[in-house]
């Protein structure tokens, strides 16, 4: 650090989202990732200053001390929480920033609890704030706009997380945004005013992932197969590894060419995939384009074919649907093999699209930020009752994780070792929250390390009888943005 550089104290903060406080709240769900964000952003600072995180997931946040500097992250459903630590600290002295989804949404909103707010993507405008800071001439607020890149910049801080509290500790991101352009999506609003999709360099994101422990990774891109030439290179420069990841990607993208066949020789063995909905009228309408005219059978089977295992993303409530639509997907998901299903209430997030257009057909009937959580009916639907589409979209979770429907849903792959498998992983995910909650409780999340990798491991047509691990490690992992119960 620079002679008289001011040094400082940073308090880097994610609260808990307000569904992790519900009587519905399974702690394994909010134990699966390390804030990532955040530990991005403490790479800014200077090896001199004192620096901690804190997930509030995962840990209690004391508010008795006074950091110079709180930094805190803010999604639509920590919102409220988000703006009394800010209140509370901003009252101690702290000097608080605000940044996340949520804020460049609502920036107005977000700057009456705050002294300086982030509009988009911090990568360039936290650095700049920083020096601004040490001055005494910081602004009010960070707009990212023109020169977004991922290149050369500091290593993630990792060591600021404790990762025996997190069953993926290695996670990783290696772009930023989506190439697409869906209307019910926070993404368009975040990039707002620069670049939307862009990469790591290949070889930094090789680097980042040789430096981590263990075998498994988990990559929290929005489209891992967004850019096909940087996709390809970081397959290509994977294989050899020896690494069992999961990722995320559209049905296009996996019905295009042999780039997921690249991934699965890398060692990908579960994808998050956003079928979202059956019907085409309710694609075109929320601008899902790359979906439209796909044959999403023929996903399901490559994927299977591959050994890939499926984590469906359904929701229900879009214009198209009606009563029927609850039945009509959960056994679809069943039929198809789809190994575990993220279900959701359509939810117009502020900033988005969709949004927009219901803010002026006059269709939102709250905006309690606490109900955005894709649990809620926040909007009038087109074709149902609030309370019917609420009790199907519960239906539909029972049902799709009911003993009898994970049995035939395991029945859909070719042979008794997928079969298995499949029903042991889907289980593990939905039927052990006790024995998770135990696991939690006694921070020993790292010991399923290894039994999550043993699950992910690739399943051979070989002769041979592969080992089966434990009924209780078998997960399905899911993302942290995705908010099922």
């Amino acid at each position: 650090m620079p002679q008289g550089r001011r040094r400082l104290s940073v308090k880097l903060i994610l609260p808990a989202l307000t569904e992790a406080t519900s009587p519905y709240w399974r702690p394994i769900k909010y134990s699966l990732f390390p804030p990532l964000g955040l530990a991005t952003l403490a790479a800014f600072l200077d090896p001199d200053d004192r620096a901690v995180i804190v997930d509030e997931h995962v840990m209690p946040l004391e508010t008795d001390d006074r950091p110079n500097l709180v930094v805190i992250q803010v999604y639509i459903t920590n919102a409220y929480r988000a703006y009394r630590i800010a209140d509370d600290y901003r009252a101690r002295g702290s000097f608080v920033v605000l940044g996340g989804l949520h804020v460049t949404s609502l920036p107005d909103e977000a700057l009456a609890h705050a002294d300086a707010i982030f509009l988009g993507p911090g990568e360039q405008t936290f650095p700049l704030f920083l020096e601004e800071f040490r001055k005494g001439v910081a602004r009010r607020i960070y707009r990212s706009t023109e020169g977004r890149t991922l290149e050369r910049l500091p290593p993630i801080r990792r060591d600021l997380i404790q990762r025996g509290r997190y069953l993926v500790p290695n996670s990783i991101v290696v772009t930023r945004g989506c190439p697409q352009h869906c209307d019910f999506c926070y993404k368009d609003a975040f990039f707002e005013g620069g670049r939307s999709f862009y990469t790591q360099r290949v070889d930094d994101a090789l680097a980042e992932i040789e430096r981590l422990p263990g075998r498994h990774v988990y990559f929290l891109d929005d489209h891992l197969l967004g850019d096909r030439r940087f996709a390809r290179s970081l397959f290509d420069g994977m294989r050899g590894m020896n690494r069992l990841f999961q990722g995320a990607a559209t049905v296009d993208s996996i019905l295009n060419g042999n780039l997921i066949e690249r991934a699965a020789k890398a060692g990908l063995r579960s994808i998050f995939v956003g079928f979202e909905t059956l019907s085409p009228a309710n694609l075109k309408s929320s601008n899902k384009r790359q979906n439209l005219g796909r044959d999403y059978k023929a996903v399901t089977d490559r994927l299977h074919h591959l050994g890939i295992m499926i984590n469906g993303s359904f929701v229900f409530g879009m214009d198209d649907d009606d009563r029927d639509v609850f039945r009509r997907t959960v056994d679809w998901a069943i039929e198809q093999g789809i190994t575990t299903s993220t279900f959701h209430i359509q939810t117009p997030y502020p900033g988005t699209a969709l949004h927009a257009r219901m803010k002026a057909a006059g269709r939102i009937i709250t905006e309690n930020w606490d109900l955005y959580d894709t649990r809620h009916v926040v909007y009038s639907p087109a074709r149902l009752q609030p309370e019917v589409l609420k009790e199907g979209y519960d239906w539909a979770y029972r049902e799709f994780y009911r003993w009898p429907s994970i049995a035939r849903a395991s029945l859909a792959h070719g042979t008794v070792k997928h079969q298995a498998k499949h029903f042991f992983y889907a289980a593990g995910w939905k039927k052990f929250e006790r024995v998770w909650g135990v696991v939690i409780r006694a921070r020993q999340l790292g010991m399923m390390t290894p039994v999550l990798e043993a699950v992910l491991s690739k399943v051979t047509q070989s002769t041979e009888a592969p080992e089966m691990p434990a009924l209780e490690g078998l997960i399905q992992v899911t993302r942290r943005d995705t908010l099922s119960p």
